[in-house]
């Protein structure tokens, strides 16, 4: 049960990210914002199914991780699920979007950047536990342990104040960022699959 699991929240993590970066390609903001929920609850379910296999003397490492996904998805879900309830269905006054609208790189911006970097913190956490016996585990340990490098800048940019009046998140820079990291993001979920499929097999 623990390898299935692995197996489909690694599965649905890469397709969620295959999707998160064509709709960020083409525009559709909506799509967008309801795939990070999705990739927030298998993200979960990837690093409980990691956290259930490793050895006893990195349990705290583990269990870190494990904590450290549920703080990221309830930060995610909080994000994104305003977007699609309250800010595409309400009329908002320019102040309330200000606050509300992702878009407008204000508070659910930031919560965000903050959400991601403690995902970052997950990742590196999980890759401490891993027993790379194989290539290919090797490979996803390192991708692991080096997406933790992104927590500082996530956590620190934002109270720098230098997205304020930075204009719209979807900007080319921004989205160019964006895809950047779902090129580095996608291969963790594949490798994580390819990884849980094997233990399955055991």
């Amino acid at each position: 049960m623990n390898g299935k699991i692995g197996m489909i929240g690694s599965l649905v993590n890469a397709a969620t990210v295959i999707a998160f970066a064509i709709f960020e390609l083409i525009g559709f903001n909506c799509g967008s914002y309801f795939v990070c929920i999705l990739l927030s609850v298998s993200f979960i379910c990837m690093i409980a199914a990691f956290d259930a296999e490793c050895a006893e003397d990195k349990k705290a490492a583990g269990r870190t991780a494990l904590v450290m996904s549920g703080v990221y998805a309830t930060l995610i879900m909080i994000v994104y699920f305003t977007q699609c309830t309250t800010v595409i269905n309400e009329e908002l006054g320019e102040d309330a979007m200000r606050v509300l609208g992702y878009s407008s790189m204000g508070l659910m911006f930031n919560l965000d950047m903050l959400g991601y970097g403690i995902m970052a913190l997950s990742t590196f956490f999980i890759g401490l536990t891993i027993k790379a016996e194989n290539g290919k585990d090797k490979a996803l340990k390192i991708l692991l342990l080096l997406h933790g490098l992104f927590f500082p800048g996530c956590l620190i940019l934002p109270m720098t104040g230098m997205f304020i009046g930075g204009g719209d998140s979807s900007s080319n820079g921004g989205m160019i960022a964006l895809e950047i990291w779902c090129l580095y993001f996608l291969p963790i979920g594949i490798l994580s699959f390819l990884h849980f499929k094997e233990k399955d097999k055991m």
